[in-house]
C-alpha cells in the first residue's frame, strides 16, 4: 500500500478535539492533578488533602478536599457568608475576608480531626510568615498537611506575588504590610483618603454600595481593626459549622400516628360536608 500523508488542513483541525472538556477549556491541568491525587502504594490508602480556593463575585469558597475513585471528597468547607457570624459584615470578598475564610476552614478541620488543641497555629497574627512545626511529644500527632490547589501553584509560578509586602527582587517579606492587610488596614487607608479629597466617591462606595454598606451600618475608618481582631477570636473559640451533623429529614411517622392522621383528615372532611 503506498504512503499516504495526511493533510492536517484547516478542516482537520477545526474537527480535532482535546479529549477531556475541562483541558479543552484551559480550567484544568491534568498533568498537574494527577500529581496531586495520586498517593503512594505504600501509605495504604491514605488521602493526599489539597487545599481549593475559588473567587466568585460575592463568595469565596476554601475547601480541604481529597480525591477518591469515585470522585473528589471535602473534608472541611468554608465559605466567606458565614463570616457575619462572627462580626465582618462587610467587605466579603476582599483581602481580609479571604484570610479570615482561610482562617475558619482551617480550624474547622482541625476541630474535625481532634487536633485543634495541639496545634493552635498563630494565635495573634504580626505579619510574619511561619510554618507549624511537629510536637516533642512523645506518641503526639503530627500536623495537618494540605498541598496547594493546582490554581493557586500556576498563579505563584505565573508570578503573582506571595502575600502583600513580599518584594520578589529581594525575595523578603515586610511584615507590618503583611499584618495591616490582616486587619483590614488598606480599607481603612482607603476610607480615610477618601475622606479627605472626595467626600461624594466616599458616600458612593462606602455608604450607597449593596455589597459592602459601611457607612450606613456606622462602620468607620477606626474601628475595622477591633472588628476583625474579634471575629478571628470567635472563629477560634467556634468554628464549628451551625447544624453540622443534625438531620433536617421529616421523622418517620408510627402506624398508630398515621392512623390518627389518617382519622383526623377524614373527620375534616366530614366536617366540610356538613357544613356544604
Amino acid at each position: 500500500m503506498p504512503f499516504v500523508k495526511k493533510v492536517k488542513s484547516d478542516a482537520y483541525f477545526s474537527r480535532f478535539q482535546v479529549k477531556y472538556r475541562r483541558r479543552r477549556e484551559g480550567k484544568t491541568d491534568y498533568y498537574a492533578r494527577k500529581r496531586l491525587t495520586t498517593q503512594a502504594k505504600n501509605k495504604y490508602n491514605a488521602p493526599k488533602y489539597r487545599l481549593v480556593v475559588r473567587f466568585s463575585n460575592k463568595d469565596i469558597i476554601v475547601q480541604i478536599a481529597y480525591a477518591r475513585l469515585q470522585g473528589d471528597f471535602i473534608l472541611a468547607a468554608a465559605h466567606s457568608k458565614e463570616l457575619p457570624r462572627y462580626g465582618i459584615n462587610h467587605g466579603l470578598t476582599n483581602w481580609t475576608a479571604s484570610y479570615a475564610t482561610g482562617l475558619l476552614c482551617a480550624r474547622r478541620a482541625l476541630t474535625k480531626l481532634g487536633l485543634a488543641d495541639k496545634y493552635e497555629g498563630v494565635a495573634e497574627p504580626e505579619g510574619q510568615f511561619t510554618v507549624t512545626e511537629a510536637l516533642d511529644e512523645e506518641d503526639a500527632p503530627r500536623p495537618f498537611k494540605a498541598f496547594l490547589d493546582v490554581a493557586m501553584k500556576g498563579a505563584s509560578d505565573g508570578g503573582i506575588y506571595r502575600f502583600p509586602g513580599y518584594d520578589p527582587e529581594s525575595k523578603e517579606l515586610d511584615a507590618e504590610v503583611l499584618k495591616k492587610y490582616i486587619f483590614g488596614g488598606h480599607i481603612a487607608e482607603y476610607m480615610e483618603s477618601l475622606e479627605e479629597e472626595d467626600d461624594e466617591r466616599q458616600v458612593e462606595f462606602f455608604l450607597l454600595s449593596v455589597s459592602q454598606p459601611y457607612l450606613a451600618d456606622g462602620v468607620g475608618s477606626e474601628d475595622l481593626e477591633e472588628i476583625y481582631t474579634n471575629a478571628y477570636a470567635a472563629i477560634r473559640e467556634d468554628p464549628v459549622l451551625e447544624g453540622e451533623g443534625k438531620k433536617f429529614s421529616t421523622p418517620r411517622l408510627t402506624h398508630a400516628q398515621r392512623k390518627e392522621k389518617i382519622a383526623a383528615r377524614i373527620a375534616e372532611f366530614h366536617a366540610g360536608a356538613a357544613e356544604d
